[in-house]
């Protein structure tokens, strides 16, 4: 065995860690560390019997590939830090050759991935700090996506694209956790995801189409939304009326260009003053049911919507409420904007002796935006995720998604004039027509190859490729692999 001064030195190596990276968050990282159980919830359930003092949650502890050698991983656990590290990969390429007639369209593939780093710190088992945490997020990205070859930027191939940072090591999160009242509140600040918090679901990455995977592509339709892998400063509080009900709500500052790598490639760079353009203000309330006595069919309802006041500009009009495709002059700016949402996943079957991950769960959502700036006027999903779908292999999982979007009447109309008008270089969103609607279509096959590793072969297929209807069909084919390295 490991002496007890070589572990205690490790738990100060990795605690000091913590310390430089500042505050840091706990909850589950959908991006960082897949995770896939429909029982996952968004805060603990309060027990039958709730305590009444500051509480620190359990830490997740997916199933690792590496074993715990020497015991290192349970002391550090048993006293408060969980370090996890995990690797996805993604490959994608298109079966059907691109549309003719564009020059920069091609057939091909693509790689990309990532590699996650989580460190979780108990501060209540560390110090005597009672109910706090602290936690952070380091991601490392390579590589790049299909879909961009035969002409669509709506609804990457691979969800892993972009926004990491051309760096060994790139800053995703790194805030502090205080529950209180036995778990019935918590408040949270620091260097923060919007998109980890609000409209997220431990279901959405066991899918890779970045229309869903991460979070539902219309609930970010644009960069000043902070989800994954771009942290901003922002504070959340979230409340447990009864046992299975929460309220969430969160001020964010979303900094200009937070996604580009000239402005904040690494991560590191906490900025403030002129670089915060605005607040993203979302709210969400949730009813998290487990049904039935005997299997505890886990479901999941939320509704939300957000208040963002950084300045967008309208899709249409100009300053004097005229057409800028025809006029050429600058667009009409709005100060306040929203997005709604509603979503939810229910599991309607679990297995006579399966373990309780099996099961079949339905899963869709509704999202709206406004309007006057969105490019996604709307987007809706449904599928359904079948673990256990072969009862020899239960941890074995069927996947299904279908995604439709809608392109707000704004953005069709201004590119309609711009082709009219014979300035087809001016259009939006690399457009090359009119941008209408989208539709993908995904299945998937998620093989757990072992304890800790997962593969899954992937075929999707892509009608109307970035909205357009001159784009033809593109159909995908691509494998997903994720390893839960310890």
């Amino acid at each position: 065995m490991i002496s007890g001064s070589l572990r205690y030195s490790a738990a100060l190596l990795i605690g000091s860690a913590a310390l430089f990276c500042g505050s840091a968050h706990a909850q589950t990282i959908q991006e960082a560390e897949p995770t896939y159980d429909a029982s996952v919830r968004v805060a603990k359930p309060l027990p039958a019997t709730p305590l009444s003092g500051p509480v620190v949650p359990p830490f997740e502890n997916p199933p690792a590939f590496l074993p715990d050698f020497f015991g290192v991983r349970a002391w550090l656990r048993a006293h408060g830090i969980a370090l996890l590290m995990s690797n996805t990969n993604e490959f994608t390429g298109a079966l059907t050759k691109p549309t003719p007639g564009f020059r920069n369209y091609r057939q091909g593939a693509s790689n990309a991935g990532q590699l996650s780093t989580v460190l979780h710190m108990n501060w209540d088992k560390l110090i005597g700090l009672r109910g706090f945490a602290t936690h952070a997020v380091f991601t490392s990205r390579y590589g790049t996506t299909a879909n961009r070859m035969f002409g669509d930027w709506l609804g990457h191939a691979s969800e892993i694209y972009g926004g990491g940072g051309n760096v060994v090591v790139h800053l995703v999160m790194a805030y502090g956790e205080e529950n209180l009242f036995g778990g019935r509140l918590a408040i949270a600040g620091g260097r923060m995801t919007e998109l980890s918090d609000f409209s997220n679901s431990p279901l959405f990455c066991n899918f890779i189409n970045n229309s869903l995977c991460g979070r539902p592509r219309a609930v970010s339709d644009n960069d000043y939304i902070g989800r994954y892998p771009a942290g901003v400063w922002g504070t959340r509080v979230r409340g447990r009326p009864s046992r299975y009900t929460y309220i969430q709500a969160a001020v964010y500052f979303p900094e200009k260009s937070m996604f580009s790598n000239l402005y904040n490639r690494s991560g590191f760079k906490f900025s403030g003053g002129s670089a915060v353009l605005g607040q993203s203000i979302p709210v969400e309330m949730g009813w998290e049911p487990e049904f039935g006595a005997k299997h505890k069919l886990a479901g999941h309802y939320k509704i939300g919507a957000r208040l963002l006041t950084v300045p967008l500009s309208d899709n249409y009009y100009d300053i004097h409420g005229l057409p800028f495709s025809m006029t050429r002059k600058k667009a009409m700016q709005h100060n306040r904007s929203w997005t709604a949402w509603f979503e939810t996943d229910q599991k309607i079957w679990q297995p006579q002796g399966a373990p309780a991950s099996s099961g079949t769960t339905l899963i869709g959502g509704f999202i709206l935006n406004d309007p006057r700036v969105a490019l996604r006027r709307w987007e809706t999903y449904f599928g359904f995720i079948n673990r256990g779908f072969i009862r020899s292999r239960p941890q074995d999982a069927l996947n299904f998604i279908g995604m439709y979007e809608k392109i707000s009447g704004g953005v069709s109309a201004t590119e309609a004039n711009y082709l009219e008008e014979g300035a087809a270089s001016l259009m939006p969103n690399h457009a090359t027509g009119v941008q209408k609607n989208a539709a993908v279509f995904e299945v998937n096959y998620q093989i757990q190859v072992t304890r800790g590793f997962a593969f899954a072969p992937d075929y999707q297929i892509f009608f109307n490729p970035n909205g357009q209807k001159n784009l033809r069909t593109a159909h995908v084919l691509g494998f997903k692999s994720t390893v839960q390295i310890f």
